[in-house]
Parts: structure tokens; sequence; C-alpha cells
């Protein structure tokens, strides 16, 4: 196991800069995950710290040892690819054992490891099999177990579930999880999922065009986002974002129609700004500081949850979870209240606008 260290790590392709300026620290023993949208620069990190790209500037560490030159087979870490890159004329056994192979361990000591890797990812059926007789799900297993094998310091996986259908990327992100679990490795994601870095990540690493938008736990950036981006992002479905201004009087007006009054916030007076309230926040309108109505266009029902699409009178859409035991359908007007403290507040620029504190961090009356 180690920890990761990337000081003003940047990345240049000509006159086009991939990273900029990124600082991030990787603690050992964690499972983090970077996500963010296609072209954001995540996978490019990836690859520079297992040493697939050069770094531009900056430097990078691993377990405390400056890395930028090593050869990545010096780096200690090994790499999970979105493609499985197995060679389909070798048996599983001998694709897991390959690497061990060619850096001449003795044949007893290579099957000892071969061995306690399939155990550990519960493939022994499977040895005598060749790639091509596996299903994707048993394919990313065989991927996983050549980089177990190599017991290395830091984990790589490069979008190792896009390839799967859904029922085994679901089933697969399990597996993932019992692995880290079982382990304790230092591992690192990428991936575009949002749900995927919200099941498996202790951290998130959420960027955007090459810089870092924002760092923390699944429930910090849920909960308490630094900005739009941010909490549009990470969700599913997305949160609400509804236009509107805040007052001299403390009030905010939204473009639908709905007035409430939030707590107490660092923010100039007569501003335009956003609401943000997530589609399950919404309540009774006797439990609401403000409320919207909506016209339903659509009504998911997903069994134990049903969401509702609908438009503020604004021409807004807003998702609801609906939690009553009326039948909803398209073309009726429902009423979703929402209380103010769930209630986020985003300026002009798109950075929150948090609620004022007094000197003890608790919250302003």
């Amino acid at each position: 196991m180690a920890s990761v260290e990337l000081q003003q790590i940047n990345k240049s392709y000509g006159s086009f800069q991939a990273i900029a300026n990124l600082n991030l620290s990787i603690e050992d023993g964690s499972f983090t995950v970077f996500v963010g949208p296609s072209g954001c620069g995540k996978s490019t990190l990836l690859r520079m710290i297992a040493g697939l790209e050069k770094i531009t500037a900056g430097e990078l560490q691993i377990d405390g040892r400056r890395m930028n030159d090593a050869d990545p087979i010096e780096r200690g870490v090994a790499m999970v690819f979105q493609n499985y890159a197995l060679y389909p004329h070798m048996t599983v056994e001998q694709n897991i054992g390959f690497s061990l192979r060619m850096a001449g361990m003795g044949k007893v000591e290579i099957e000892r490891s071969v061995a306690a890797a399939v155990t550990t990812l519960q493939i022994e059926p499977l040895m005598k099999r060749k790639p091509a007789q596996l299903s994707g799900g048993q394919r990313q297993r065989v991927a996983i177990g050549r980089a177990i094998v190599r017991n290395p310091a830091v984990f790589l996986f490069d979008e190792p579930l896009s390839n799967l259908d859904a029922e085994l990327r679901v089933s697969m992100r399990v597996e993932i999880a019992k692995l880290h679990r079982r382990i304790g490795a230092t591992m690192i994601y990428v991936t575009h999922d949002q749900t995927e870095a919200m099941t498996l990540a202790d951290k998130i690493v959420v960027m955007r065009a090459g810089k870092i938008e924002q760092i923390g736990t699944p429930d910090t950036l849920y909960a308490d986002p630094d900005n739009l981006f941010v909490a549009g992002f990470i969700g599913s479905p997305r949160m609400n974002f509804l236009d509107g201004t805040l007052g001299a009087d403390g009030l905010v007006r939204l473009e639908c129609g709905a007035v409430f009054r939030p707590g107490p916030v660092h923010a100039a007076a007569d501003i335009t700004v956003k609401l943000g309230i997530r589609p399950e926040h919404f309540v009774g309108r006797d439990d609401a500081g403000g409320a919207i109505d909506l016209k339903v266009d659509v009504v998911e029902n997903l069994g134990g949850t049903r969401f509702i699409y609908g438009t503020a009178n604004s021409g807004q859409p807003v998702i609801v979870e609906d939690r009553s035991e009326t039948a909803r359908r398209p073309g009726d007007t429902v009423t979703a209240g929402f209380p103010a403290s769930r209630a986020l507040l985003f300026g002009a620029d798109g950075q929150r606008i948090r609620q004022a504190r007094r000197a003890n961090g608790i919250p302003a009356e």
C-alpha cells in the first residue's frame, strides 16, 4: 500500500492544456474516484500516475518517492483497463500469471500467487478457459486478477465497467468494493458514472476541464456541493435548478412564483440566484418553506419509487420524488413544497451562496 501525492501537476499537448496546476493527496489504503464528463482530464491524470503519460510540469510522489521519470514497472502500480487487454490465446491461469513469468518468478511461486488471486475473485472454475469462452464480467475479473498477483502498492482502474451491461455493472461494483475491503490496497478509479463514484469511493474528486471542482466524501458532495456543476453532476435524478432573485428583505422570489426565506446568507441584496433542490427533498405544502406548482409531463415508476417529471409555471423542468398514494397522470397539476433548510442557493457565477455562521460555527438563526 502507498500514498500518492500530486503537486502542481500540468499536462499539455502542444498549446492545449489538459491538466492545469492540479494538487491532490491520496491517502494510503483509500479508495479515491476521479469523476467528471468526457474530456475533463481524469483518464489523463490516471495515466500520468501509471507512467503511461509524461508529466509536463509538477511532481508525482508514490509512497514518498518522486516518480516523474520512473518507468511504469518501477512505480509499484497495476492498471485495470476498460477493454480488459487479455491475451486471447492464453488461458485464464496463463493470463493472470503472465507478468510474473515475465519477471522471472519461479513456477511454484507463480502457481501460489495465481491460486490466491483466483480464490479472492472466486473464478477457480474458469482457470482453463480462454477469454473467448468468458462473459464480460468474467473477463474483467481476470483482468483484476492479473493486477492482484503483482501485489502493487496502488491499483489503478480506468473505467473498468463501461463495457458491461447494466446488471453486470451493479454486481461488479459490489465485487470491487468487497475486494478493496479484503486487501486494503490504495485504489484510484476513473469513471464518468457518478453512481459508481458514490457507491465505491471513500473520496471523490470531481473534475472539469482539467481542474478539480471539489473533493470530498460521497455524502459531502451530495449534501454540500460548492458550485452548480458539482450539484448537478452528483445525484440521480439530478438536482433541480430554478431561477430567481434574492431581495434586500431576505426573501428569495422564484420565477415560477414561489417565495421563501432562506437562512441568513453571505450575499449582496437584489441579486440573481438559482435555487437547487433535490427531487427527494420535496415535501407536502404544510411542511414547506416554499411551494412550486407544476404540470405533470411524465411519471417514472421504478417500483418502490416514483418520480414526476414536470414543468413549473416559469417553463423550467422540475423532477419530484412522488411519495403520495394518489396516482399521478400526465396533464395533472401538483404542488411540490420544499423546506427552506433543503434549499441551496447559487450565485450568477455558479458558486454556492452559503448560510451565514456565527463565530462558533453554528448557522445563524
